[in-house]
């Protein structure tokens, strides 16, 4: 009988919902977390049921109907007040809309875009075609510049930039069904940082969230990083 037992836990036992793991291309170091979208619980977390800023990781596993965090990542810019720069929706309802002119800063830095979430897909585009096309999302959040575009990089980044910080984005499989999330474990210029979305991780659409404060949890890679209160963010849950 020993065996049936042996069998039942290992078929008890769910299969890693997020996977995490330390590369490097290029001369960089890279964070990396893939999730399976039509298989994991993604989602955009920014304040609580009381109106309140969640502001950090831990906080998450505090929200309602949240038992365990796997993944989390600031995912979008905010002002010094924590209020949002740019579109926002949680769980179908608009919190910021879409700003789609040209402006100062990287948000600024068009194209940028808008990170869309359903439950079984995941995909970025680029604001204006956003715009056009007005697809549904559950949750969304804009930022930018975008990385990749269609495969190309964004018009704007120099390959001699000096420019470089710690940076953190995601990027989007061509069907919606796979999201890869990265940040920089040393400091990188965009040109870089584009390049990796596209040559190494492959990914046709990738979109900048920020730099500086660029933070991720992944307890499978043994961070959890910590600093001022963050704005919105994305994660996966229990």
């Amino acid at each position: 009988m020993r065996w049936l037992w042996v069998a039942f836990c290992l078929w008890a036992v769910p299969a890693a919902a997020v996977t995490c793991e330390n590369v490097t291309y290029d001369g960089n170091s890279y964070a990396v977390c893939t999730v399976d979208v039509p298989n994991e619980n993604l989602r955009l977390f920014y304040k609580d049921a009381d109106g309140d800023l969640i502001g950090n990781f831990r906080a998450i596993e505090r929200q309602p109907g949240v038992a365990q965090l796997d993944f989390s990542m600031n995912a979008g810019m905010y002002h010094p007040d924590r209020s949002l720069v740019g579109h926002y929706i949680e769980n179908g309802v608009e919190a910021m809309r879409v700003i789609p002119n040209a402006g100062p800063g990287n948000f600024g830095m068009l194209p940028n875009g808008v990170f869309c979430i359903n439950d079984d897909s995941a995909q970025i585009f680029e604001t204006r075609a956003y715009l056009d096309q007005e697809p549904v999302c559950r949750d969304a959040t804009q930022s930018g510049p975008m990385l990749v575009i269609d495969g190309a990089l964004h018009p704007k980044f120099l390959p001699q930039s000096t420019s470089q910080f710690i940076r953190n984005g995601v990027g989007t499989s061509a069907d919606g069904g796979t999201a890869v999330f990265a940040i920089s474990n040393n400091a990188v210029s965009f040109y870089e940082f584009g390049l990796f979305f596209r040559d190494y991780l492959q990914m046709p659409n990738a979109l900048y969230f920020d730099g500086k404060v660029s933070r991720l949890f992944a307890p499978a890679l043994g961070r959890s990083d910590f600093g001022f209160p963050l704005g919105p963010m994305v994660a996966v849950t229990q």
